[in-house]
């Protein structure tokens, strides 16, 4: 049957419709101009954050020459996306722009440039500018793996040049590079002489980095570390919890310490995973913009809820646990939809959270495309701009949201860089303290490291769609059906 399609609230109401129909005819190139126009059409129509920027109101301008004189000031179309972006520092600090949907569509399914090293950076203990970098964990198969590189190495050179605050993104930037060695000491990195070269290549990184079963006594225990969620392993993570659920596990510790974030699918899957709640039972809840909110509750209300699930999208039996409680280590570096996962959990399962404080990121975004509806169908070939904005906020059953200083951990232990400890064993420092908790059933005290170290960026927040969370949608399927 053939079928048509109303804009989602007309694509952009009154004057919209005008800019909302604009097409770019030149077949070789995009004219900044025509990408700007696409960028506010965009932002119009579904950025979370509308109400609160006068310039994308319904009503701000009558003509699409006015639109085109207003935003003819800024230089690059990513100076007129960010002129709509809401408070950057604090609100929306994750909101962004690409000149390469084929590359952001990589980076969504785990690909990326990468030489295997994952490191976090710190900032020196007495200095204001320096900043040394240690070593969180080594993707396999990578130049990192090949050359020796291993969890805890500490590194303050590339390529001889000492790291600061001004310079890290600049010196980690090349494809190839060579890490200078040092040896840390009460927060203070001295270089030791020795250096590796390192080369990036194209990687698909499997998150499930490591499972383990863990026997004490009559407990047993299965580890997870997980590192993001990427939909194109969900059967793989299913399957990760088939060998934990064939293994009987009573106990799940779940590790999120480096997870940034990604499919806000695969988070209500793991969530089942864990709790194998109904599907009666509610995951989380969406609130979009007023324009958008108002569409989806008189048209569309089951498009706000999301369940949990029995199932993966591929149709597999999901392999449940139905666990009462689970723990979850966490770190500054845990965002977005591993965060949403601790927050859908707490109404049904005493979610015991080890570590650090999160991130603090309870938005997702989509994918815009410059097409007549937004999607990657029929976008225009004279150029590769997308926007991933923000465009709702998630609420878990309980009506928890606004986490903007994230989620406070129930048993607070920092990583010591000087003891990171080895990922999965039973005295890594935080996996052991989830196992004294479990052991103990209570909240045991830990020793704590003298030095309070400030992470000030790291490998994952030098990727495009750092601490994102975003839902896989074809925007077709929310328009009104006619």
């Amino acid at each position: 049957m053939m079928k048509s399609y109303k804009s989602l609230i007309l694509l952009c109401l009154t004057v919209l419709v005008t800019v909302s129909c604009f097409k770019d005819n030149d077949d070789n190139f995009a004219s900044a101009t025509s990408i700007k126009n696409f960028i506010y059409r965009g932002m119009n129509a579904f950025y979370l954050y509308k109400p609160d920027v006068p310039d994308l109101a319904n009503d701000r301008f009558a003509t699409i020459p006015e639109l085109e004189e207003f935003h003819s000031v800024y230089n690059t179309p990513g100076e007129f996306f960010e002129s709509l972006v809401f408070d950057r520092p604090f609100t929306d600090r994750f909101s962004v722009i690409v000149d390469d949907y084929v590359a952001l569509e990589q980076l969504f399914a785990g690909t990326t440039l990468n030489n295997g090293m994952e490191f976090g950076l710190v900032g020196e203990d007495g200095s204001a500018t320096n900043v040394w970098g240690y070593v969180r964990y080594v993707l396999p198969n990578s130049s990192a793996s090949m050359e020796g590189v291993e969890r805890g190495m500490v590194f303050n050179e590339i390529d001889g040049i000492q790291l600061t605050r001004e310079n890290f993104s600049v010196l980690l930037r090349p494809d190839s590079y060579t890490i200078g060695l040092a040896d840390l000491s009460a927060g203070v990195a001295t270089g030791n002489g020795m250096t590796i070269n390192l080369d990036k290549s194209s990687i698909t990184e499997n998150p499930i980095f490591r499972t383990a079963i863990i026997d004490q006594g009559a407990q047993k225990i299965g580890y997870l570390m997980y590192n993001s969620f990427t939909a194109n392993f969900d059967e793989q993570l299913n399957n990760a919890f088939g060998e934990l659920q064939s293994a009987g596990v009573t106990h799940l510790v779940l590790d999120l310490r480096y997870n940034g974030g990604g499919s806000v699918n695969t988070s209500i899957i793991l969530g089942s995973l864990i709790s194998g709640q109904s599907t009666t039972d509610i995951f989380s809840t969406e609130e979009w913009n007023p324009d958008v909110q108002t569409f989806f509750e008189n048209n569309q209300p089951d498009r706000l809820t999301n369940f949990f699930k029995t199932t993966t999208n591929a149709g597999s039996t999901l392999n449940t646990l139905g666990l009462s409680k689970v723990h979850v280590i966490t770190t500054s570096s845990s965002a977005s939809a591993s965060e949403l996962v601790i927050a859908a959990l707490e109404p049904y399962v005493d979610v015991i959270q080890v570590g650090d404080d999160t991130a603090g990121k309870f938005q997702a975004s989509i994918t815009l495309y410059d097409s007549s509806d937004f999607g990657r169908s029929g976008a225009n070939p004279a150029h590769r701009y997308a926007l991933q904005p923000l465009v709702l906020r998630s609420i878990n059953s309980a009506g928890f949201t606004d986490y903007f200083d994230g989620l406070v951990p129930d048993i607070s232990l920092r990583e010591d860089f000087e003891n990171l400890g080895i990922l999965g064993d039973i005295n890594e420092p935080l996996l052991a303290a989830c196992l004294q908790d479990i052991m103990t059933n209570g909240r045991p005290s830990f020793n704590k490291s003298h030095f309070r170290y400030e992470e000030v960026s790291g490998s994952d927040a030098l990727q495009p769609l750092h601490n994102e969370m975003w839902k896989e949608m074809e925007l077709s399927d929310y328009m009104i059906t006619k």
